[in-house]
């Protein structure tokens, strides 16, 4: 085997993996180890390593050839596209290790990275740690020391099960990837590593991750916050994933996490609650990008430049007559973002709009709104009521998400 011979596991983290012909696998997304009940360096079993699909799945050690700083090449073979399933004696060295409690010469101290160095035998050992020590304030404040793995107590099997973790360090590099991605792996965690994690993130980060998270998930986090941090998570979701999260939840629960919120938070998800979850009422955004007559095209390109929108979103921005604020005065029509792109700068969007383009009525059932984008080839469009005003914009990707299996989430797209 080629490559590094001494890997952190902080590093390896994220990874492209690539098969001996070049062929893109996936992703490194952590290691899996061994414990031992005495404290030598444990033998490394393999990595879990992401598909593009979101699937995540075991590669044995023995089927790495070669380790780069910046790829992992895998040796010629099959490789089993089996769900990975943590069994009871194997650890995640990022979803479980990193952040650890620990006690080197009688100092506690938090294990921040751990790294593995390859064996005679072809094997690869977790041979290093590297450990800061907590001085009472916050641990990141101490020095950071790279020490060998008997050196450092609390790694065994009994000391590692159970003990109470932070997640400072594992949120770090969280914060590298995409929130899909983040919610792939937070499903994959234990339980209790799970909640610490969610404790650890702002209000912003965690919303983005619990929108991607599937449905079950989504209400287990959201029961084990406190009332007001969950009422704070939802405020800070887009409304219509708020909405279709609380209308899951037992009747009593949602009025009172309602009754928490802000009421200018509360009021589009309320809104949006009236509708069926299977309706253009209940699949919209109330937050679309709304200009007034008056508005440049200048004007138009500014607020889809938004990196908040989604590419959806982006696509189409409408024109109403005031209040632009959803639900608006009368709807005036829409202008795609590639007409806008090839008007000057200083028209008015007004003069470029299509208002031949139908509307979705907010009752509108999914089958409808499937044909309708298909027919218009759109990914956006307007839900406007009886009395011409605009209520919000379906997006393609929430359809998508409601045509999909409940669990297509978990089971990746090939198995949808």
């Amino acid at each position: 085997m080629v490559g590094v011979n001494r890997v952190f596991a902080a590093q390896l983290a994220g990874l492209p993996v690539f098969g001996p012909d070049g062929e893109s696998i996936g992703k490194a997304r952590d290691l899996v180890v061994g414990l031992r009940i005495d404290r030598q360096p444990p033998r490394v079993l393999g990595l879990v390593v992401e598909l593009v699909t979101r699937r995540r799945i075991f590669v044995p050690m023995l089927r790495v050839t070669s380790i780069e700083p910046n790829a992992i090449i895998l040796a010629t073979g099959s490789v089993s596209l089996r769900q990975f399933h943590q069994r009871a004696n194997e650890v995640l060295v990022v979803g479980e290790l990193i952040d650890a409690r620990v006690t080197v010469g009688g100092t506690a101290a938090v294990l921040v990275d751990a790294a593995m160095e390859p064996a005679r035998t072809r094997d690869w050992r977790m041979t290093r740690v590297a450990v800061r020590e907590r001085t009472g304030r916050l641990a990141r404040r101490g020095k950071v020391q790279v020490l060998r793995w008997d050196e450092v107590v609390g790694l065994s099997v009994s000391e590692v099960a159970g003990q109470p973790q932070g997640a400072q360090h594992l949120v770090a590099i969280f914060e590298t990837m995409r929130a899909a991605d983040v919610a792939s792996a937070l499903h994959d965690l234990p339980l209790k590593r799970r909640y610490e994690v969610a404790e650890a993130l702002d209000d912003e980060r965690l919303a983005d991750v619990i929108e991607e998270l599937s449905e079950d998930d989504q209400k287990d986090l959201l029961a084990h916050l406190d009332d007001e941090r969950a009422a704070d998570v939802l405020e800070a979701m887009n409304p219509d994933d708020a909405a279709d999260l609380l209308a899951e939840l037992p009747e009593r629960d949602k009025e009172r996490l309602l009754e928490l919120m802000e009421p200018e938070e509360s009021a589009p998800v309320k809104r949006l609650l009236e509708y069926s979850f299977d309706t253009a009422g209940g699949l919209m955004t109330p937050e679309p990008v709304v200009l007034a007559p008056d508005a440049t095209v200048a004007e138009a390109l500014a607020h889809v430049r938004n990196a908040d929108l989604t590419p959806a979103l982006a696509s189409m921005v409408f024109v109403c007559r005031p209040p632009t604020a959803t639900p608006t005065g009368r709807y005036l029509g829409c202008a795609h973002i590639q007409r806008l792109l090839r008007e000057p700068p200083s028209d008015l969007v007004a003069g470029v709009l299509d208002t031949d383009l139908p509307t979705l009525p907010p009752g509108a059932k999914l089958g409808e709104v499937t044909r309708y984008f298909a027919a218009y080839n759109l990914v956006c469009g307007p839900v406007v009521d009886e009395a011409d005003h605009l209520l919000g914009a379906v997006t393609v990707d929430d359809v998508l998400d409601h045509l999909l299996p409940d669990n297509w989430r978990e089971t990746g797209l090939t198995h949808a």
